[in-house]
């Protein structure tokens, strides 16, 4: 049973990629109970479903919590159907607008679908915080009030920051910590898990556990991912972000684009490799013995194979070594059939309508730093080419094939 592993070697894994441990004494007196009572530790993730899917950033924590189900513990994957009708107010200026009860529980099948593709869905034990929410009375919530004061929850940075600028803070938002600090007061659980920026929330838990007799859950943060850009925060709205249900050939191009440093990242982060063979790829680039590139395809194909299968793996990567080192057109091209009437023969148009690039102004860019091809020749002109086929490629990832009929 992994309980029984060494508590350093436990401790070892467990601290691989975390940002905040808290504590560390407390934890490892946590784990040496557990392997004397045979008893594992309750490991908590708490995660809000208030958007439909996941992405890579998304994963990293419950990668986290896959590293303690691992290791002979008790995962608890909490699905915050309560919570997100309340939504975290963490790095907010302004209040969240709030989600239906219908639209969460629906994204909460997604997660449940997401997030078993990283843990084991037979050992898991998954719970929605609106299983002792809804039955809680008044008098149960103003008791739960009670256990935390104002001007501790103006410590917050978020809630400072909105008070000090005079923007408004709802009240409801001051229940958020209360309420996920009693999950796991509910749950009895022994340690939680979250992303860096949940650090205030995670910290009320430890507090409201002791007002309610219960002995303190540890801590451990992760960070949060970059996107493929390597600057900011993986998220869709910076469009850096890999999608975990997202076709595995968009995946694989993506993930090779990364730089070498972000790839060891993403290595330490989001993959099942183990410390000492990370110790070994690590050495091997800085050696010159492994090449970055095939370090990434190692990466990508691990991580396609994890959300897809081997199969697509192996297909996305043919396709990338087809598509870019033998300059060749990817299998899956997208056909565009146009009357000859209807062809727009100023290419930067031409482009927008194809959905190549988002602006004519992009489109002028583009054919300028000679990032459009047309039929394997860089184009120089604005001017679309004649021709019944026209296979059309922008930038490193994007092709379409262009048939035009009636000529």
């Amino acid at each position: 049973m992994g309980s029984c592993m060494d508590i350093d070697r436990q401790m070892e894994i467990i601290k691989r990629g975390a940002v905040d441990l808290v504590n560390e004494e407390e934890l490892r007196k946590k784990l040496i109970r557990s392997r004397e009572q045979n008893k594992p530790l309750r490991v908590k993730l708490g995660l809000d479903p208030t958007a439909p899917d996941l992405h890579l950033g998304h994963t990293v924590v419950l990668q986290k919590l896959k590293q303690f189900q691992d290791l002979g513990h008790t995962a608890i994957f909490l699905i915050g159907d309560f919570t997100g009708l309340i939504g975290d107010p963490t790095g907010r200026i302004e209040t969240r607008p709030q989600i239906s009860k219908e639209t969460l529980l629906a994204n909460a099948e997604t997660y449940k679908e997401q997030g078993f593709k990283i843990l084991d869905s037979k050992t898991t034990e998954m719970r929605f915080n609106s299983e002792w929410f809804e039955a809680m009375n008044a008098a149960d919530m103003i008791r739960l009030c009670a256990q935390y004061t104002m001007a501790r929850m103006m410590e917050r940075e978020d809630f400072r920051n909105r008070y000090q600028n005079n923007l408004p803070i709802s009240i409801h938002e001051f229940l958020y910590p209360l309420v996920q600090g009693y999950d796991s007061v509910a749950l009895k659980t022994d340690v939680e898990l979250g992303g860096h920026d949940q650090i205030f929330n995670l910290f009320v838990g430890r507090e409201i556990q002791r007002a309610y007799g219960q002995e303190s859950q540890c801590i451990v943060t992760v960070p949060l991912l970059e996107g493929t850009d390597g600057v900011n925060k993986m998220s869709k709205s910076y469009g850096n972000y890999v999608g975990i249900d997202e076709p595995a050939q968009a995946m694989f191009g993506k993930l090779m684009s990364i730089s070498d440093e972000l790839m060891l990242k993403y290595y330490e982060l989001l993959s099942d490799i183990t410390l000492e063979d990370l110790k070994s790829l690590k050495e091997g680039i800085r050696s010159g013995t492994v090449h970055p590139k095939d370090a990434k395809v190692r990466l990508a194909k691990e991580i396609i194979t994890r959300f897809h299968n081997a199969q697509a793996a192996e297909a996305a990567h043919q396709n990338f070594e087809k598509t870019f080192r033998d300059k060749e057109v990817p299998d899956d091209i997208e056909v565009v059939r146009v009357e000859s009437a209807a062809v727009e023969k100023w290419l930067p148009k031409l482009l927008v309508n194809l959905g190549m690039v988002s602006s004519t102004s992009e489109g002028k860019r583009m054919i300028a730093q000679g990032g459009v091809s047309i039929n394997s020749e860089k184009v120089k002109s604005d001017d679309v080419p004649a021709g019944e086929e026209l296979i059309i490629k922008v930038g490193k990832r994007k092709f379409k094939k262009v048939i035009i009929q009636g000529q």
